[in-house]
């Protein structure tokens, strides 16, 4: 009897450590997951630096979604994620309350209008740019280019994309309504294969299959956005819900380090916020960086 006791005893001390060892297992192999939603121009920086991230510390794993800035902005906001990615600051979206999240500025953008190749168009003034996507102009022979109906493709509403080039690029004009896309990456294939088609993304998404037009003889490039000569640009905010701690705190520093601002930032066609010579606040004021 007293042995049958000691085999039973036995077999629940095995057990009791069986279990233990398994959720020791799972909470390690599970690790520390860090969610990061919103802006899609954003979204290949913040993926390219999570990735390095894990691999320097094991256990840890940067999850990014798109869906637009202001998907981002809400998300952080409701505390449903960890980081909310922006391409505005969040006291310019409406419906957004700001004095609880922290903005972390880790990058700027420079955006620049498409134009699909058969428009034969490649350079604009400000006032054409705004005249098309106004609908006030509607075919590219009208501004130079072919006999060829102007197809537009804008991002969604919400989108911080949209936000930044209608404020910079059309002088706070709407956009007139037209088809939506949620994704930059979206839209620079469509209009690479749609002819007569015009929209706009970050500099990012400029490739070959598409023309970056001068706009008032001024290229798009990183170095007339760093001057101040290009005026389609914002910073890449991560905001985060109160100050950031733990793993959060310590990915944002590493977006932040010369290491990545150095290398990643404009191999993926970003500037470094540090390699700026002007700056430019919530209202739009620009200035000069000493």
């Amino acid at each position: 009897m007293k042995r049958n006791w000691l085999i039973s005893a036995a077999i629940v001390i095995v057990a009791v450590c069986l279990l233990t060892f398994g959720y020791a297992t799972r909470q390690k192999d599970n690790g520390v997951n860090i969610t990061a939603v919103g802006s899609t121009a954003l979204q290949p920086l913040v993926e390219a630096a999570g990735e390095d991230f894990a691999g320097e510390n094991k256990g840890v794993y940067v999850n990014v979604q798109g869906g637009g800035t202001g998907t981002g902005l809400a998300q952080i906001q409701s505390g449903a994620v960890d980081l909310g990615n922006s391409d505005m600051f969040a006291g310019e979206k409406d419906a957004i309350n700001d004095e609880k999240l922290v903005d972390h500025k880790v990058s700027v953008v420079g955006i620049s209008p498409m134009i699909n190749k058969e428009a034969k168009v490649d350079h604009l003034t400000k006032q054409q740019l705004i005249a098309i996507f106004t609908k006030k102009v509607t075919n590219w022979r009208q501004v130079g280019g072919a006999d060829l109906p102007i197809i537009l493709i804008n991002r969604v509403t919400g989108s911080g994309t949209r936000a930044t080039f209608e404020k910079w690029g059309l002088d706070g004009a709407k956009s007139s309504d037209s088809q939506e896309q949620e994704s930059s990456g979206t839209v620079q294939s469509m209009v690479g294969s749609t002819p007569g088609a015009i929209s706009y993304a970050s500099f990012g998404y400029l490739n070959d299959s598409v023309v970056a037009p001068k706009i008032d003889g001024v290229t798009a490039t990183n170095e007339h956005v760093i001057s101040g000569k290009w005026p389609i640009w914002s910073y890449e905010h991560i905001y985060t819900n109160g100050q950031p701690t733990g793993e959060v705190k310590q990915f944002l520093a590493y977006i932040d380090s010369e290491h990545i601002q150095k290398t990643l930032v404009p191999k993926l066609g970003y500037i470094s916020v540090h390699d700026m010579k002007v700056s430019r606040d919530e209202n739009g004021k620009l200035s000069t960086v000493d």
